[in-house]
Order: C-alpha cells, then structure tokens, then sequence
C-alpha cells in the first residue's frame, strides 16, 4: 500500500501510533504542510501564527527531518492549502492511504473532510496521538463528558490509570522508504525570525525528551512542583513541557508513564502527583473541544451564557503591548510579546484583567494568545478562556482576580515588573474592582 502520512501536531518519532499505523505500508510519503492562512490576519485582530510560534515550530520540523533521515526517510515540506497539496501529492505518488493523528478543531476537521471528498477511493484514517487516553478507554462516552473538571477527574483517576496503554509505543527503529524525494515548496514560507530576547527553549523531539528527563531525574524539581508552579519567572519552577507537548515533539503518555516510574524510583509526594493532576486538565480540555465544535470558539461559550464584553480598540491595544495601568499585566504581556511564553499564572491574571477591568469580548484575547504563544492549544487556549469569562467549563461562572492581592502575593519586591518593564508611561484602563482570587 502507498501511504501519505500528514504530520501534524504529532512532530515526534517516539510514542506515535499514527506512524506506526503508516509505517505499515510499500511506500510512504512523509509530509508536513505549512498554510499560509495561518499567517494572514483573522476577524478577531490576530494571526493564527506568530514569529515565536513560527520559530519553534521550523526548529521541531528541521529536528524531525534530521530524525527521519537514518530512517531512510525525509519530511517534505509544503506551502499551501491542506485541501489542495494533499490531493496533488496524492495524484502524483498514485497515494492509496492518508494517515494523521486525531486533532480537535473545527477548521481541522473541516480541512480532513475536504480532503477525503477530494480523494473518494483513498483509505483515511486517524489516530489518537495527542492525549492521555483513546476515545474508546475513557471512563465515558464523549457525548457524556463531564461539564466540569472535577468530575472528569473523579472518573479518570477511579480507573487507576494514568494512560489508555501500559506499554507506550517506543521509538520507530525503521520506516518504509519515500517515493523518491519530491522536491519541497518552501519558497513562499515566511522567513525564520530572530529572537528579540534569549530563548530557553528550542523546538524539536530531542529538546522535549531532555526537558522531562531534566525537571524530573536532572535537578528533582519535580519534588518541590506543588510549591512553585505559579511562580511569574523562574525556569525551574514549572515543568516547561508546553511548548513540545503542543507541538507533539514530547508525548503525553510518555511523561505520565515517567512520571509513574520517578514516583516507583525516587519520590512520591503531592507535587508529582500534581504534575500528573496539569496532564490531567490538559487532556480535559482536549476532549472538551472535540465534544463542542465550534461552540469553543463562540462569544456566548459552551453554556451559552449571554457576555457583557465588546471591542474597544484602544484597550486591546494597551493590553496587547503592556501598556494598562495594572503593572503586573503589563510585564506579563511584555514578557509574551518577547518571549512567546508567559507562567500559567500570568495568564489568568492578564486575562482576568481583560474581560474584567477592560471589560473586552474575551475572545480576542484568545486570538492573540494564539498568535504569541509558543504552546498554544485549541483545546487549552480556548477552554481556559471560556472558564475565565464565566462562559465554559466552570459551575462557579464569571471569575475574577485581584490584581493588586496577586501582585503582593507573586510579586512582593517587584522583581518580575521591573524586568519586565511593567510600568507604563501612558497607561491605559480602567479603574480596578474587588474581587476574589482563583486558585487552580
């Protein structure tokens, strides 16, 4: 059989079932395609790719060639609609079979339908690659997932398992060969940005697998995760495996089961149990987006709760720039605007600030986290800001922070904002509400 494998989301040679299912074949077509929508401006005032999101994902995809290249394999790459390469490709390499991995999305699963219509007498197929568990050993159907976390969690950890497999997928040793080498459609990729300021992280499946093997046997901070994981800015402090998780350079199932062998070995305490506990409410929203489609992405949420919130411009602006008068948001949003990264702390702080004191259609605050973050994740992104707004998964509705508590809380002798540059000239905002905190 002459298979088309469509990397994704799944940029790794280890734990994939969706290559492995590939790999099963005469000849194999290895491809990545690289939309160029995604860097055209949206409806809601952001791209879908950044500079800092487009330069990790160029080193993951470069990291992944290199990868597949002992294999007798290469990536090709491709700049276009995914509707129109893939039935070309398909035409021209007589493709009997397109294999992916199982993304959440309405505009991926929009993008896998036209293709399949486009190729009526090629086999499709998709895999799970991207969570915890497979659709047929969650705990429930998907229709039934809970609305709330804590009972998702409830059923999960009743199973007693942390991962649908007990026996991950190793590292493919050997891959069908490629018909010949096409030659790649990069030209019309945009160029590879310069980081504005030094980068911890680099993209690609080595980078990850270092990372987990880092933070948990290097330097044991696993041990001490519950105690700083809402640290503003400290390397150490919190995993860091977002970016290569969002990119599918680093397996879920792959960290939970080290996680399960560091507690066997090392130490078992409440902090490795909470790194298990973030997996955990990653792979939540995961089938949380697959559940609700398009709802994830409306004004109203999945609850259809009506939102006071509209688009003022010029507090979108100040917000996006650093520039409100609330310095703890504004270091933040500078260190995203630098970086491509910002604590999960930071995060509901700047986006409390924006659907409360900014009073702004949340929505566009998910966009441009989108555009910026290194780690971004439909399911994640979208879920959290829904939770925030009072809109999504959260039975307690509209949340909100004290900012001025929250920075003497993160932030006591201001190190964070002066690094950072919190302190606006002209700040722009609106007078800030009391409020009640929200612990995660």
């Amino acid at each position: 059989m002459r298979t088309l494998y469509w990397f994704t989301r799944d940029l790794r040679l280890h734990d994939n079932a969706s290559l492995l299912a590939a790999s099963k074949s005469d000849m194999l077509l290895c491809l990545y395609v690289v939309d160029p929508r995604w860097f055209a401006p949206g409806p809601l005032q952001s791209k879908a790719m950044g500079d800092h999101r487009w330069r990790f994902l160029w080193q993951s995809l470069m990291a992944l060639e290199r990868s597949l290249r002992p294999l007798g394999q290469r990536l090709h790459i491709d700049f276009g609609e995914p509707e129109t390469v893939i039935p070309q490709l398909a035409h021209a390499h007589s493709i009997e079979r397109v294999v992916r991995s199982r993304l959440p999305g309405t505009q991926e699963a929009g993008q896998w339908q036209a293709i399949k219509d486009r190729l009526p007498k090629a086999k499709f197929q998709q895999f799970e690659t991207l969570s915890l568990f497979t659709e047929g050993s969650l705990p429930m159907a998907l229709g039934e997932l809970p609305d709330t976390f804590s009972q998702f969690r409830k059923q999960v950890e009743k199973t007693g398992d942390r991962c649908s497999e007990r026996l991950r997928i190793r590292t493919l040793t050997a891959l069908p060969p490629p018909p010949g080498f096409p030659e790649d459609n990069r030209g019309d990729c945009p160029p590879i940005p310069e980081p504005v300021h030094p980068l911890q992280f680099m993209g690609g499946e080595a980078a990850g697998l270092a990372r987990l093997q880092e933070f948990l046997y290097g330097n044991h901070s696993i041990d001490r995760y519950k105690e700083t994981r809402n640290a503003l800015d400290n390397w150490d402090a919190s995993s860091k495996f977002s970016p290569w998780l969002a990119n599918g350079c680093l397996s879920v199932r792959e960290i939970a089961e080290t996680i399960t062998e560091y507690e066997a070995s090392e130490t078992k305490n409440e902090s490795t149990y909470w790194l298990w506990f973030e997996l955990l409410w990653r792979e939540y929203f995961y089938w949380y987006a697959l559940k609700h489609g398009a709802n994830l992405f409306r004004r109203d949420g999945v609850q259809r709760k009506r939102r006071h919130g509209t688009f003022y411009g010029h507090r979108f602006k100040a917000w996006c720039q650093g520039n409100t008068e609330y310095p703890i948001v504004n270091a933040a949003m500078n260190q995203l605007r630098e970086t491509g990264y910002m604590s999960n702390r930071a995060r509901q702080l700047v986006a409390s600030c924006f659907i409360n004191e900014l009073g702004l259609d949340w929505r566009y605050g998910a966009a441009w986290f989108e555009e910026q973050l290194i780690d971004y994740d439909v399911g994640s992104n979208y879920g959290n800001w829904q939770y925030l707004a009072g809109v999504g998964a959260d039975p307690r509705g509209l949340r909100q922070f004290n900012l001025e508590k929250q920075t003497q809380q993160y932030d006591p002798t201001g190190t964070f904002i002066d690094r950072w540059g919190g302190h606006a000239d002209q700040p722009v905002g609106l007078h800030t509400v009391d409020a009640a905190d929200w612990p995660l």
